[in-house]
C-alpha cells in the first residue's frame, strides 16, 4: 500500500479539517490571552514611557533653577551719546556677578595707544633694496613686559627684514613698513603695546644696525625716532567724574564688577549711560520653562490616567506621582524673606491643576521688582523649591526611580509571555504531530477495511454471476 503524505487520502475522510479544528480549539484561546496580556503591557509601558520623559523634562528645568548663579545673573546696558549714529559707540559694558545695580555716567577723555618708532632725518635708506648689515648678527625688540630676538642675516636689506619681522613668529604685536616717498625710504615699526611707558625699544648686536634702532649700539639715540605725538599712552575715562586710567582700553573693576572698554574719544565731554540691573528678565524665561515642564507633566499625566480607556487609569504610582506634585507645588520654604511659597511670586494653579502666572496678588515682575534675591532664596535655599522638586522627581525618574522599576518588571513580564509564546508553539507543534500520528493509523485502517470491503462485494457478484 502507497505511503500516506496526507491525512484522509486512503480512507477518503476528511481528516486535515479535524486535525486544523482540534489545532485551533488548543492554540487559540491561549494565543489570544498571551496576545491580549502583550498589548495591555506594551500599552502601559508606552504610557510609564511618556510620564517619565516629561518629569524629567522637569526636572532638568529645576536642576537649572537650583544653581544661585542663576539668580546672580546681571545685565548691563548702555544708553550711548546722540551722535553716536555719526561717531560710532562710545563705550560698550559687560557684566559680572558681584556688579551692583545702579546707573553710572562714563566719558572718554583718551584712548590707550601703542608708540610708533620712524626712520629720522639722516637715518633713511635710498631704497628698500638697501643692505642694512653687510655682516649680519641681531635685532631685540621690546615694549613693556614684552620681547624678541631676531638673528639677521648678512647682507640682509631693509625689505628682508621688514619680512622677517612681520613673519616671525615670536612677534609680540609689531607691524612693519617701509615708506617710499620717491627720494628715500623710511622704516615704520608700530606696536600694539599700549600704557605709558610702554614705548618700543629696539637695539642691535652692533652698530651696523643702527639705522633700525631706537638705541645705537655705542649709546645715544638710533635711527629710529619716536615722537611725542607717537608715544604710547594710557586710555583715560571718567566715571560719574572720577578720573580712572588703564594701560588698556578696557577698564576691568573701574566699577566693581563691570568692564567697561572704550571704543572713542569723547566729543565735547560727551557722556555714555550705562546701567547695571538684575537679570530678570532671565529669571523670569526660567520660571516660565518651569511652569511650562509642570504643566506638560500634568497634561501627560491625565491622558495617560483620565479617562478609563487610559493605559494607565487608577494606577497607584501615577495617583502618587499627582499628589507630590502638589505637595512640592505648595511646600513651604524658610528664609526667603517675604515669600514662603511659590504661590507668592505671582504663580496659581488653576481649576486643571495647571500652573499660570496671576497678578491678583502680586505678579512675577512685582516679586522680581521687589526682592529678587528672595526669589532666587525661594528656590535655591536648602528644602527651596527646587530641593523639593529634586528630591521628589529623582525618586522616579533616576536609574533606581519607581518608574524605572515598574518598567523593568514590565519587561520582565513582556520576556515572560514571550516565552509562554515558545511554549505554547512547541506543544502545538508536537499535538499536531500526536494527530497526524493518530489519524494516520486510522487512515491506513480505514483504507485496509475499503479495500476488503471492495474485495468482497467483487467475489460475491461473481459468485452470482456463477449461478
Amino acid at each position: 500500500m502507497a505511503t500516506v503524505t496526507s491525512a484522509g487520502v486512503g480512507s477518503g475522510l476528511d481528516l486535515e479539517s479535524i486535525i486544523s479544528a482540534t489545532l485551533q480549539a488548543e492554540y487559540q484561546p491561549k494565543a489570544q490571552r498571551i496576545a491580549t496580556q502583550q498589548s495591555s503591557l506594551k500599552v502601559e509601558l508606552t504610557g510609564l514611557g511618556a510620564i517619565k520623559s516629561v518629569l524629567a523634562k522637569l526636572q532638568d528645568v529645576v536642576k537649572d533653577l537650583s544653581k544661585t548663579s542663576v539668580f546672580e545673573n546681571r545685565t548691563a546696558s548702555v544708553r550711548q551719546p546722540s551722535n553716536a549714529s555719526d561717531e560710532g559707540d562710545l563705550i560698550s559694558v559687560t557684566t559680572s556677578t558681584t556688579a551692583t545695580p545702579g546707573s553710572f555716567q562714563v566719558e572718554v577723555e583718551q584712548l590707550a595707544k601703542g608708540s610708533r618708532a620712524v626712520s629720522a632725518p639722516g637715518s633713511t635708506f635710498s631704497a628698500s633694496t638697501d643692505v642694512v648689515s653687510a655682516s649680519g648678527g641681531t635685532l631685540t625688540f621690546e615694549a613693556g613686559d614684552k620681547s624678541f630676538t631676531l638673528d639677521i642675516a648678512a647682507g640682509a636689506t631693509l625689505e628682508d627684514i621688514r619680512q622677517q619681522i612681520n613673519k616671525s613668529k615670536s612677534n609680540f604685536g609689531l607691524s612693519v613698513n617701509i615708506i617710499n616717498t620717491g627720494t628715500e625710504s623710511q622704516l615704520v615699526i608700530s606696536s600694539n603695546i599700549t600704557g605709558t611707558g610702554n614705548d618700543l625699544k629696539i637695539t642691535g648686536s652692533s652698530a651696523e644696525f643702527d639705522k633700525v634702532t631706537t638705541e645705537a649700539f655705542g649709546g645715544g639715540a638710533g635711527g629710529l625716532a619716536i615722537a611725542a605725538a607717537d608715544q604710547a599712552q594710557d586710555a583715560i575715562i571718567k566715571v560719574d567724574g572720577l578720573q580712572i586710567t588703564s594701560d588698556t582700553n578696557t577698564f576691568k573693576d573701574a566699577v566693581q564688577g563691570l568692564t567697561i572698554k572704550a571704543l572713542r574719544e569723547s566729543v565735547a565731554d560727551e557722556t555714555a549711560k550705562a546701567t547695571v540691573d538684575y537679570d530678570r528678565t532671565g529669571v523670569s524665561s526660567k520660571i516660565d520653562a518651569f511652569v511650562t515642564a509642570y504643566n506638560n507633566v500634568v497634561e501627560t499625566i491625565n491622558q495617560q490616567s483620565l479617562l478609563v480607556s487610559a493605559p494607565l487609569y487608577g494606577d497607584p504610582t501615577v495617583r502618587a506621582i499627582k499628589d507630590q506634585l502638589i505637595n512640592a507645588l505648595s511646600s513651604s520654604v524658610k528664609d526667603a524673606g517675604d515669600f514662603e511659597t511659590i504661590f507668592d511670586v505671582g504663580l496659581k494653579l488653576n481649576a486643571s491643576n495647571k500652573l499660570e502666572k496671576s497678578s491678583l496678588v502680586r505678579s512675577t515682575n512685582d516679586a522680581l521688582d521687589s526682592n529678587f534675591a528672595d526669589v532666587g532664596a525661594l528656590f535655591t535655599n536648602a528644602g527651596g523649591i527646587a530641593e523639593t522638586f529634586s528630591t521628589m522627581l529623582s525618586g522616579y525618574v533616576d536609574s533606581g526611580g519607581v518608574i524605572k522599576g515598574r518598567q523593568d518588571d514590565i519587561n520582565v513580564e513582556l520576556r515572560d509571555l514571550d516565552d509562554d509564546t515558545e511554549n505554547l508553539n512547541y506543544r502545538m507543534t508536537t499535538l499536531e504531530a500526536n494527530l497526524r500520528k493518530k489519524y494516520s493509523a486510522l487512515d491506513v485502517l480505514i483504507a485496509q477495511m475499503n479495500s476488503t470491503n471492495n474485495y468482497l462485494t467483487s467475489q460475491l457478484a461473481s459468485l452470482s454471476k456463477t449461478k
